[in-house]
């Protein structure tokens, strides 16, 4: 048991080898030598390992895995890869310490962007490139696991109108290779945007890295020190909007777009995108350029989270609203998304009209979609955004004994479990996490885990091994 999912462990170690490579070349390329070591360090401990699982689990690469394997591979992977990211973190010149590198590590791999470093301007090049790594590796995972548990009945935090669960392992293996170079052309696309746009080639390669993989991380302190213009401002936006929207939905679009069923997710995404833009814009045009706007719309949405230090003090509580509706299902992004709200709120108001008018027949085909919900599907959403709620309410507890305030905690709890980095977006751009305890640390890189594969997973594999 669980031979196979060593196996995809083995074969993903690969990639933080490969990587560990990349930052030893930076490392000469920014003569910056004095962490070199920490990443050969890196490179032979996650080789060995890649060889160890790859090779003593290949004989088993033609079986089938079931869900429950599967399950504990996303969830093992979550916990596993940033044991070994925080190798550089923890063997480099500035005392991390274990607990500061396990938390920067899952930060990165979660993509959610909470850092313990006060002041990134004292952090060499080659590692700030290996934090942002760090996100598009967890990013590119986070496309794998969603695709590994398409289509499954026990839990849906994927795409619902895809299933990929009686593929055969030439189709897998397609499927895969599709996911990765679609990731690819979109991360080559925002690094071509971003430096024809004026900004610089090692800002512009972590920022691309950054905006793919729905990140938080920065390789300077503040946004604005990047981001200048308003053509920057702009086009940094629309960038934004490739972890918001499904990861095929440009590979549909000029290779197979055949109908609106098949993007139309995105599709009501783009409604909501557009409602939320052009309310703002009409009642705070006087007070807000129109791109000073649209940044903080699409960064929350797409659960990236990065904003300028204009003031939307005013307008939090809807920037943490659209937070949590996350993105799209297929992407990068997390929360709860809007597709589930949508179809629980269509169902509600279906049961209350039949209440109304029993006699009436209503459809249950969702808007502009042939599209019919299921009834295992409702259960599994109003699941999900119970138990949403419920780690909401444990981690703002937790946080309370911190010392911040009450409305701090339960901010910070929801961009947690949203994967969100904090920002002046959400009156929280000067906090620090290099104060916390330990238990608050460990608790906040828990539910950024839950928060990526929701606690239904963890639920239904405690369920599985321990209450049978």
């Amino acid at each position: 048991m669980f031979r196979l999912s060593f196996l995809y462990l083995g074969i993903f170690t690969f990639c933080i080898s490969f990587f560990s490579i990349l930052n030893i070349i930076f490392s000469y390329y920014f003569n910056s030598l004095l962490n070199v070591r920490s990443y050969l360090i890196c490179l032979v401990i996650s080789l060995i390992l890649a060889i160890y699982l790859t090779y003593f689990n290949k004989k088993h690469i033609n079986e089938k895995i079931n869900f429950f394997e599967k399950l504990s591979l996303v969830i093992m992977g979550f916990f596993y890869f940033p044991l070994l990211i925080a190798i550089p973190y923890y063997l480099s010149i500035y005392n991390f310490g274990f607990v500061n590198s396990y938390f920067e590590a899952i930060s990165g791999f979660t993509s959610t962007g909470f850092t313990v470093i006060e002041d990134v301007r004292n952090v060499d090049e080659p590692l700030l490139i290996w934090r942002s790594v760090s996100q598009w590796i967890g990013g590119l995972y986070f496309l794998y696991s969603l695709f590994l548990l398409t289509g499954h009945s026990k839990i849906r935090i994927k795409n619902i109108y895809s299933n990929y669960e009686d593929s055969n392992l030439s189709e897998i293996r397609s499927q895969y290779a599709k996911v990765l170079i679609n990731y690819l052309l979109l991360t080559a696309i925002v690094f071509l945007l971003l430096t024809i746009f004026g900004i610089r080639l090692f800002e512009g390669f972590n920022l691309s890295m950054t905006i793919t993989s729905s990140g938080g991380f920065l390789p300077t302190n503040l946004l604005e020190d990047i981001i200048k213009s308003d053509n920057q401002k702009i086009i940094f936006s629309l960038c934004m909007l490739f972890p918001l929207f499904n990861l095929y939905l440009i590979y549909n679009m000029i290779f197979g777009f055949r109908s609106l069923n098949d993007n139309q997710e995105d599709f009501y995404l783009s409604i909501l995108l557009l409602f939320v833009f052009v309310s703002l814009y009409f009642f705070f045009n006087n007070s807000f350029e129109l791109s000073s706007i649209l940044l903080p719309i699409i960064s929350s949405l797409s659960n990236v989270g990065l904003g300028l230090s204009a003031e939307y003090s005013g307008l939090s509580v809807l920037f943490l609203i659209l937070a949590i509706i996350g993105g799209s299902s297929f992407s990068t992004s997390s929360g709860l998304k809007f597709i589930k709200l949508y179809i629980l709120s269509k169902f509600s108001l279906k049961e209350i009209y039949s209440i109304v008018k029993p006699l009436q027949v209503s459809s249950d085909a969702l808007f502009l979609s042939k599209y019919k919900v299921k009834e295992e599907e409702i259960n599994t959403y109003f699941l999900s955004i119970i138990f949403f709620i419920f780690s909401f309410f444990v981690l703002s507890s937790i946080l309370s004994f911190e010392e911040i305030s009450f409305k701090d905690s339960l901010t910070l709890s929801i961009l947690t479990i949203t994967n969100t980095v904090n920002s002046n977006n959400y009156n929280l751009d000067d906090f620090s996490f290099a104060n916390f305890n330990t238990f608050s640390k460990f608790s906040l890189a828990l539910f950024m885990i839950i928060g990526r594969v929701e606690l239904l997973s963890f639920l239904i594999l405690i369920k599985k091994f321990f209450l049978k």
